[in-house]
């Protein structure tokens, strides 16, 4: 019997750049500038059109000063993290 993990919750993930981006008062081209990243890749991110890399999002978490471990933990939100019965 195969057991799937849930699905990740990318809106959690979304929301929570824009939140942060809000938050700071940056516009796209702001955060464009302090991550390296092209403004339209941001702003399909924040619009579900992309999910984006891991490389996309380790340079938004430093631009943003937040751990990158804890912008994916949006992912879980709706559901159980993985945790050590999980295995």
């Amino acid at each position: 019997m195969t057991i799937f993990p849930p699905d990740p919750n990318l809106d959690a993930l979304r929301l929570e750049l824009a939140r942060l981006r809000a938050v700071r008062g940056w516009s796209y081209d702001e955060l464009a500038a302090r991550s390296g990243l092209a403004r339209r890749t941001l702003i399909e991110i924040e619009q579900g059109r992309t999910i984006g890399t891991l490389k996309t999002w380790h340079a938004l978490a430093h631009a943003l000063s937040t751990p990158v471990e804890d912008l994916f933990g949006f992912l879980c939100r709706g559901h159980d993290s993985p945790g050590p019965d999980d295995a």
